[in-house]
């Protein structure tokens, strides 16, 4: 009888130990030897686009290139980072700006400790890794983040370094540090710069903040995998709504500002022209210019203002690091520029003071150098209505629909009695789909 209980013990004994889970990891987390899974939830160590405007998602010692894809070893891609610290955890890391020193601009550095690793075409530059202070005095060591911040966004060209609720304003020109505390700003793990937007990222979330004040505006924070990586059913930003097609894009008004920032404005929304390598996308009017929340008629530049024309008023703005508008506007377009709305498009080409105001068939000169200003000229165009006009070093562009027509100078726009081919509005300038 012993023998047979001792013999059935045993065979239990063997097959729950055949049936029970393997708890050599914690329950609900992958296998050590498995590749971490961004859709389920990661607090990511660092951000940073690429020269190309490739952005890598850091997490140990795997990176993710692109909002989609698996991962991958991060000493595939950056080799040297494994052979220094064998660690293959990044602090931070963030890509260079800086246009008046082509040594370093476009050039991403990696901060791993008290070391910083500085990549171009992920290749490690001669004479790194070297001590963070060697680079960035003042800036403190086992950060935990970074990001760029180009002047225009920032009053000069930064860096800001994040430890809690630390932040390192760094001067990239005069090498100097400006210390700040974010109290109200979650401790970020990374942060991220895209489309002149910042974003700190913590958990899984993250928060949309001002780069110069630390001001969060909107609701926050938000779960990263609907806006940053492609994780199927179940998220996705705006609901997985369908990109528009190029065929579709109707634009309102484009300008480029005096720093070189261009926009394209269509229905209540708007998106940055010049930073397409780093993708394309559509954000409120009102995000940048608070005071704007339905359609806009026209925009032109002049000088540091950008002009935005409703209907019968315009709001002028300072375009400082952020756009703000003057003090006593908006005021009607009648005192303002000596013309009733509303209008179809106004443009003006650079180093000029005469803005071009479309009004159907009709095109406006008003001196802004003038005072009071007023209609200089009059002259017909040879289109019965337009949505938006531009002009820069190439001359000028009016669209209609998903079509524009380029004409050399305003006066050839107003003598042409033949319309030019129209040409396509394209995806790689617009980000619609063909």
């Amino acid at each position: 009888m012993t023998a047979v209980l001792l013999s059935l013990y045993a065979c239990l004994a063997l097959a729950l130990s055949n049936a029970a889970p393997d708890h050599s990891h914690p329950k609900g987390e992958d296998p050590p030897d498995a590749k971490p899974d961004r859709c389920k939830g990661i607090e990511f160590d660092a951000i940073t686009p690429d020269e190309k405007g490739n952005t890598f998602f850091f997490k140990g010692d795997h990176l993710w290139k692109g909002f989609s894809g698996p991962a991958e070893l991060s000493n595939s891609i950056f080799k040297e980072l494994d052979d220094y610290h064998h660690l293959g955890h990044v602090d931070a890391a963030f890509r260079m700006h800086h246009q008046d020193d082509l040594n370093v601009h476009d050039h991403i550095y990696f901060f791993l400790d008290d070391k910083i690793f500085s990549y171009y075409n992920y290749t490690l530059e001669q004479g790194y890794p070297v001590e963070i202070q060697q680079e960035f005095p003042g800036v403190p060591s086992h950060l935990d983040a970074a990001v760029e911040c180009p002047k225009g966004e920032c009053i000069t060209d930064s860096v800001l370094f994040f430890k809690g609720n630390e932040i390192y304003s760094f001067d990239i020109k005069t090498k100097s540090v400006k210390k700040k505390v974010w109290a109200h700003l979650p401790n970020c793990t990374s942060a991220f710069r895209w489309l002149e937007h910042y974003y700190c990222f913590h958990g899984y979330n993250f928060t949309r903040f001002h780069p110069v004040s630390g001001d969060v505006t909107g609701t926050y924070p938000k779960d990263a995998r609907n806006y940053f990586m492609r994780c199927g059913e179940g998220f996705g930003h705006g609901g997985g709504a369908r990109k528009q097609r190029c065929s579709e894009v109707k634009l309102n008004a484009i300008t480029i500002d005096d720093k070189g920032r261009s926009y394209a404005f269509q229905d209540a929304m708007y998106m940055r022209l010049d930073t397409h390598r780093d993708g394309s996308h559509h954000f409120p009017i009102s995000r940048l210019w608070k005071e704007i929340s339905v359609v806009v008629d026209a925009v032109f530049n002049y000088g540091d203002n950008m002009y935005i024309i409703q209907g019968d008023q315009v709001y002028i703005y300072k375009s400082a690091a952020h756009y703000t508008l003057i003090e006593g506007y908006p005021k009607p377009l009648k005192e303002e520029l000596g013309i009733d709305g509303p209008v179809d498009a106004a443009f003006l080409c650079p180093n000029q003071h005469i803005v071009n105001v479309i009004q159907g068939q009709k095109m406006y000169d008003i001196d802004l150098a003038a005072t009071p200003r007023a209609v200089k000229m009059e002259r017909p165009i040879p289109f019965p209505e337009i949505d938006a006009g531009f002009c820069d070093a190439d001359g000028v562009k009016v669209f209609i629909g998903p079509e524009y027509y380029s004409y050399q100078s305003p006066m050839i726009l107003a003598m042409g009695k033949i319309k030019p081919a129209p040409q396509t509005i394209s995806r790689e300038k617009f980000g619609c789909e063909e």
